[in-house]
C-alpha cells in the first residue's frame, strides 16, 4: 500500500427510497466500487457503505494516490510469419502491434524453445486517483441495479428516486463529475426536518461525523441495533413483548433517520376485535409493534419509532394515536357489519369474484373443492361426521373473501373465515379447517392442525394445480401467478403428515372436476406427475439424498411422497454402504436393458439353459418373490437387499455365457431370461439411473 492515501467519501442524496431496494442499492456499492477500484489498480483499504432513506454513502479507507504502473508482456505470432526474408514487417505483424497499441519497430524477438516468436511490450502508466475517481464514481452510481427505477426532470439518468446532492471528496479534494445534471461536490444535508441547513465539509472525513451532528444516524446496523435497544428498554419497563416481524423491522429502519422509540395506546374496547386484524392493521399500515402480555394477549399498547425530535415526543403520539384509532374503528366497523349475517350468506357472493378467466369464478372452484375434499376424506377411510365437516368447511372456505374485513384486511383471508364460522355455531373443527386451509403457504411452514383441513388443503391446492395444467398455463420458468410451486410443496409437506391419501388418485379425481373443459386428460395428467416429481426431487435433493438415487426412484413414475423420501433414503444409504455392489449391478443392468428383446417376452425353457443360466433363473426368481413381498409390506430395505443378491448370478452369467448365440432358439431364450433379470428392478427403481 502506497504511503500516500487518503479516505474517499461519496454521498448519493435522494429523496426517500423504499426499504428493500435501499438494503440491496447499499450492498451493491459496496461490491462495485470494490470490483472498479480494483479493475483500476488504485489500492485502498477498508469499503464500506451506508444508508439511510434520504441516502446512500460509500467510505473507503486509505486509497492511494495514484494506480500501479502495469507492464505487459503479448505474444505474438512466429517470428519467420511477423518478417518476410528481407527483414520487413508482414501483415501478421503490422496487425499485431496495431492491436496492442505499439509501433511495429519496437516489437522485440525472442526465444520459446526452438521456435522465435514476436513479443509486444506495453507499459500502462500510473493515473492519478482524482482522474480515476472521477471516471468510476458516476459509474457505480449508474451501475446500481433497481427492479424499478424512475428519471425526473430533463435528466436522462435512472435511479430509485430523484437524486438531489451529491457529495465526493478524496481527502480535502473535490471529486469532480456529473451524474443526473448534477455535479459534485463538498456539500450535504443533515435531517431534513431536524437539520436542513446545507453542512460544508472540508474534507472527507468530515462527513460521518457532521452527519451524526445533523441528526442522521447513517449507519444502517447501527440504527437497527439502537432501535432493538430501545424496543428492549421498553419491554423491560412496561413488562409486555413487542412483536417485531423481521420484514417490518427492516422497512421501519429504512424509514428514519433519527430513530426514537416511542409508546402508544389505544381504546380497550378495540380488543373485543378479533387481535389479528388489529395487528394487521398496525404492523401492515401503519408499520407500528403490537404489545403483548408474557402470557401471549394483545394489550391495547403498541410501540412506534418516530424520525422526529424527541423534544416532541408527546406530540408524535398523540398523533400516532388519533391515526391508529381511526384505523382500528374502522376495522371494528368491517368486523362487526360482518357479523351481520351467518358466513354461509357470504357464499353466493363469490359468484361475482373470477377465480380465472377460463375456470370460471370463486363460487365455481368452491364447488369443485366441495367434491374433491369429500372424495378425498372418504377415499382415505374418514368417518362419515368428518366426511360431512370436510364438506361443510370446504363450502365455507373462501366466503370470508367478500366480507367487510378481509377486503379491507387481504391477509387474513382464512383467519376471519375462522372467527365468522364460530360466530354462526358451526362446528369448532369446521372453524379450524377454514382458519387453517391455505396452510402450508411456504416451505417448513405449519400444515393444517385436523384432517376437515388438511382435506380442504390438499383440495383447494390440486384444483387450482389441476385447472391451470388443464387449460395450458403451468408454470414456466421464473413465472409462476398462481404460485402452483409453493401449493405443490403444501400438498406434499400434508401428505407426508401421515394422513391416508394416495396422490396419483388425488391428481385424477381434481381433474375430474374439470370434466366441462377440453383438453387432453392423459397428457395433463403425466404432466402435473411430472410436476410433483420435480418438486419432489428438489425435496430429496434438499435432505442429502444422492441425485443418482433420486433420478433412479423417480424414473419408474412413483409420485407419493413419503414412498418417494423413503426410498431416496434407502437407496443412498444401501450404496453408501456397498458402493462397489451397487455399481456393478447397476453396470449390469443397464448391459441387460440395452441387450434384451422385450418383443420375445419372459417364458425361459430350462432344458435350453446352462448351469449359469440356471442359476441366474432361480436367483431372479427368488429376488421376485421377496421383493413382491418387501413392496407389499412396504420393506423397501428387504426389496433392496434382493435385488443386491442378483449380482452375484448376474455377473456369473455374463462372464460365462454368450448371449448373442449363432443358435437362434438359444439366444431368444437368452434373451427372455434378460428380460425376467430386468422385469425384477420394475416398481423398485431404475438401476440404470445408477450407472456412471
Amino acid at each position: 500500500m502506497s504511503q500516500d492515501t487518503k479516505l474517499l467519501i461519496m454521498e448519493i442524496g435522494t429523496e426517500e427510497i423504499p426499504a428493500e431496494p435501499l438494503s440491496n442499492a447499499t450492498k451493491q456499492l459496496a461490491e462495485l466500487a470494490a470490483k472498479a477500484l480494483d479493475e483500476k489498480r488504485l489500492e485502498h483499504g477498508k469499503v464500506s457503505t451506508y444508508s439511510t432513506p434520504r441516502r446512500i454513502i460509500l467510505e473507503v479507507e486509505d486509497v492511494a494516490s495514484e494506480s500501479t504502473p502495469l507492464e505487459q508482456v503479448f505474444r505474438g505470432p512466429s517470428a519467420d510469419r511477423a518478417f518476410d526474408a528481407d527483414g520487413a514487417p508482414t501483415k501478421a505483424a503490422l496487425g499485431f502491434a496495431r492491436g496492442k497499441g505499439v509501433a511495429v519497430e519496437d516489437l522485440v524477438r525472442e526465444k520459446e524453445g526452438d521456435v522465435e516468436y514476436i513479443y509486444a511490450k506495453v507499459s500502462v502508466p500510473s493515473q492519478s486517483a482524482t482522474e480515476i475517481l472521477g471516471e468510476v464514481l458516476p459509474g457505480l452510481i449508474g451501475g446500481i441495479y433497481w427492479k424499478k427505477s424512475q428519471r425526473w426532470g430533463t435528466c436522462q439518468a435512472h435511479f430509485s428516486r430523484p437524486i438531489r446532492w451529491l457529495v465526493a471528496l478524496y481527502g480535502s479534494d473535490v471529486v469532480e463529475f456529473e451524474f443526473a445534471n448534477l455535479k459534485s461536490g463538498r456539500v450535504s444535508y443533515g435531517h431534513r426536518f431536524l437539520a436542513p441547513e446545507p453542512i460544508e465539509l472540508a474534507e472527507a472525513s468530515e462527513l460521518l461525523p457532521a452527519l451524526t451532528n445533523a441528526y442522521v444516524a447513517y449507519d444502517q446496523n447501527a440504527r437497527a441495533a439502537d432501535i432493538r435497544a430501545q424496543i428492549a428498554r421498553i419491554e423491560e419497563e412496561t413488562g409486555l413483548v413487542a412483536e417485531v416481524p423481521p420484514t417490518i423491522f427492516l422497512e421501519v429502519n429504512n424509514l428514519v433517520e433519527f430513530p426514537t422509540v416511542l409508546v402508544g395506546h389505544f381504546d380497550e374496547e378495540f380488543l373485543n376485535v378479533p387481535s389479528e386484524i388489529i395487528t394487521d392493521a398496525m404492523l401492515s399500515h401503519q408499520r407500528y409493534f403490537p404489545l403483548y402480555s408474557k402470557a401471549g394477549d394483545l394489550s391495547c399498547k403498541f410501540l412506534l419509532v418516530s424520525n422526529g425530535s424527541p423534544k416532541r415526543s408527546e406530540t408524535i403520539v398523540e398523533g400516532n394515536e388519533r391515526v391508529v384509532r381511526a384505523r382500528l374503528a374502522d376495522a371494528a366497523f368491517f368486523y362487526h357489519e360482518d357479523l351481520k349475517h351467518p358466513l354461509e350468506h357470504y357464499v353466493d357472493g363469490l359468484a361475482e369474484q373470477v377465480f380465472q378467466e377460463k375456470l370460471g369464478t370463486m363460487r365455481d372452484k368452491v364447488s369443485r373443492i366441495v367434491a374433491l375434499a369429500g372424495t378425498l376424506a372418504r377415499r382415505s377411510g374418514a368417518d362419515e361426521a368428518t366426511v360431512e365437516r370436510t364438506e361443510r368447511a370446504a363450502l365455507l372456505a373462501k366466503a370470508d373473501l367478500v366480507t367487510n374485513a378481509v377486503v379491507e384486511f387481504t391477509s387474513q383471508q382464512g383467519i376471519m373465515g375462522g372467527y365468522y364460522a364460530r360466530a354462526s355455531h358451526e362446528p369448532e373443527e369446521v372453524a379450524i379447517a377454514i382458519e387453517q386451509h391455505y396452510r402450508p403457504k411456504f416451505a417448513g411452514d405449519a400444515i393444517p392442525d385436523n384432517d376437515e383441513g388438511r382435506f380442504v388443503a390438499l383440495a383447494d391446492k390440486l384444483d387450482t394445480i389441476a385447472g391451470l395444467f388443464a387449460i395450458g398455463q403451468p408454470p414456466t420458468g421464473s413465472k409462476d401467478p398462481f404460485a402452483l410451486r409453493r401449493s405443490a410443496i403444501g400438498i406434499i409437506a400434508i401428505l407426508q403428515s401421515g394422513i391416508d391419501v394416495n396422490l396419483g388418485e388425488a391428481i385424477e379425481a381434481a381433474l375430474d372436476g374439470y370434466a366441462g373443459i377440453e383438453f387432453d386428460r392423459v397428457a395433463v395428467s403425466a404432466q402435473i406427475r411430472e410436476f410433483f416429481a420435480g418438486r419432489l426431487a428438489t425435496i430429496a435433493k434438499d435432505q442429502g439424498f444422492d441425485t443418482e438415487a433420486i433420478n433412479a426412484v423417480l424414473a419408474i413414475d412413483i409420485i407419493e411422497p413419503t414412498v418417494v423420501i423413503a426410498r431416496c433414503e434407502t437407496l443412498t444409504q444401501a450404496r453408501h454402504q456397498d458402493e462397489e455392489l451397487f455399481a456393478d449391478l447397476a453396470i449390469a443392468y443397464k448391459r441387460a436393458n440395452n441387450l434384451r428383446d422385450k418383443a420375445l417376452g419372459t417364458e425361459f425353457d430350462e432344458s435350453l439353459a446352462g448351469s449359469e443360466e440356471k442359476a441366474l433363473i432361480a436367483a431372479i426368481s427368488s429376488a421376485k418373490a421377496s421383493i413382491e413381498a418387501a413392496l407389499a409390506s412396504g420393506d423397501y430395505p428387504a426389496a433392496i437387499s434382493a435385488l443386491a443378491g442378483l449380482r452375484a448370478p448376474i455377473d456369473a452369467f455374463f462372464d460365462g455365457v454368450m448371449v448373442m448365440d449363432k443358435d437362434e432358439a438359444i439366444k431368444a431364450n437368452r434373451l427372455r431370461l434378460l428380460n425376467s433379470f430386468v422385469s425384477a428392478f420394475d416398481g423398485v427403481a431404475d438401476f440404470e439411473k445408477l450407472a456412471k
